[in-house]
């Protein structure tokens, strides 16, 4: 016999079976027993007689424990009254693979009966709810579309390191590392590498891989490691190429989302996949702060860049104006943005955010590709050239212009799903007060 599934039993109605599983739940009746059997695609009723024939089946369900393991072998048949899908196993056989303990450390069916950080204490049980499960299956989907889309439109991919020896963000707290006696930093981005990959004559590159902040930050979207999606493209003309490039990917990648798993989310999570067939607003950030100060008499101490409240406002004003959860803020002020963005006439950057329902998912640029401007700009921004003279030789001997940008995939998820919280879009989540599980 065939080890199935729980999504495709509607194949083998009437036929033996063996289905493997958690223990979901238990009804141990006067005259009979009912488990509910759960895998990551599903739920399934198994249904025992109490009788002399099934005395050992009995026993072994009497003796179960919620969130036990077990193998069950047996038919499969329709039953129109049996709520759960239309169907049941009558076993013939079912073994205890593992058993888990009576009291659970925290309520898998009620997620809250416990404290947030009780549950990251034992997140390998908050998973396994129908929410976490089906979250992960998008944010896998996900990551395979935008992968899709890349290999369809000539990318090539790159794993860049993750020991570096300089920062890829000017002024960015690094986890720092003694490498061999020489002093090193995790890598809090692919910035450099994607850029040399400019230069080796790429053209178009993406990454999907980890990053580390050592940003001692506690807000709701924040982590110390995170899991980004990079992009670099050579030969574009402006930072609005890079722009309808973004626009393109998380277009391919809704709308892959929204036809394979959007009825499922409307269930579970009560949330409709945003549109994305309207074209993503763009505007300045100069046009940005007045409208946050003509529009909703908003005001804030930050000159170069945005508050919180200031970003869901803009959401607010696209959603209303232009019927979008995207906009795209372009021209920053370079005070607010790395050194290697390409400034404009005006000394404003070549650059962007864009914001999705309420908070930046994406910083964006066209980057400087030119020797001597960027070496100016390093000394601008009050840094040693001498210490970046690795990433400068990258443009002494040609380099195709070039712009990019990078998506956090856990701020996007929470965002997706409006989770008020990255730590419950995080599989493992890592932050100040956090390095375990």
């Amino acid at each position: 016999m065939k080890k199935l599934y729980i999504k495709n039993l509607d194949n083998y109605f009437d036929q033996d079976i063996i289905i493997d599983g958690f223990v979901d739940n238990i009804r141990d009746l006067q005259y009979v027993q009912f488990l509910v059997l759960r895998d990551s695609t599903g739920k399934v009723q198994v249904t025992i007689e109490k009788n002399d024939e099934n005395k050992k089946l009995n026993e072994i369900v009497s003796s179960l424990s919620l969130e036990s393991t077990i193998k069950v072998t047996g038919k499969l048949l329709e039953n129109s009254h049996v709520k759960l899908g239309g169907k049941e196993i009558i076993p013939t056989d079912i073994i205890v693979t593992s058993e888990s303990l009576n009291e659970l450390p925290i309520d898998i069916k009620e997620k809250d009966k416990a404290l947030r950080e009780t549950r990251l204490d034992y997140r390998f049980l908050d998973l396994r709810r129908e929410e976490n499960n089906l979250l992960f299956k998008c944010q896998t989907l996900i990551e395979h579309a935008m992968r899709e889309y890349w290999i369809e439109n000539e990318y090539i991919e790159i794993h860049s390191p993750k020991i570096s020896g300089a920062s890829a963000e000017s002024g960015a707290e690094v986890f720092k590392l003694d490498y061999f006696g020489e002093k090193a930093c995790l890598s809090q981005s692919p910035q450099f590498y994607k850029q040399m990959a400019m230069s080796s004559g790429f053209d178009k590159v993406f990454e999907i891989g980890p990053a580390f902040r050592a940003e001692n930050s506690h807000t709701s979207y924040h982590a110390t490691e995170i899991n980004m999606a990079d992009v670099e493209v050579s030969w574009i003309n402006s930072v609005e190429d890079v722009m309808d490039e973004e626009e393109n990917l998380l277009r391919y990648t809704f709308n892959k989302l929204k036809n394979t798993y959007g009825e499922e989310i409307k269930r579970v999570f009560n949330v409709e996949i945003s549109d994305v067939s309207v074209k993503f607003p763009r505007i300045t950030f100069s046009e940005a702060k007045k409208i946050l100060k003509e529009k909703y008499n908003y005001v804030s101490e930050r000159p170069d860049d945005f508050e919180r409240k200031e970003e869901e406002l803009i959401c607010k004003y696209a959603k209303e104006e232009y019927n979008s959860d995207f906009i795209f803020i372009t021209k920053y002020p370079f005070t607010s943005r790395p050194f290697y963005h390409m400034l404009d006439s005006d000394g404003l950057t070549e650059s962007y955010d864009l914001l999705f329902k309420g908070l930046e998912i994406t910083t964006g640029a066209q980057r400087e590709h030119r020797h001597d401007i960027l070496r100016n700009q390093i000394i601008e921004k009050g840094i040693d050239p001498d210490t970046l003279n690795f990433y400068l030789e990258f443009f002494k001997y040609g380099c195709p212009p070039h712009g990019g940008f990078a998506i956090g995939i856990a701020r996007l998820m929470m965002l997706i799903f409006e989770i008020d919280n990255i730590r419950e879009a995080t599989f493992i989540y890592r932050g100040p007060t956090r390095l375990t599980p």
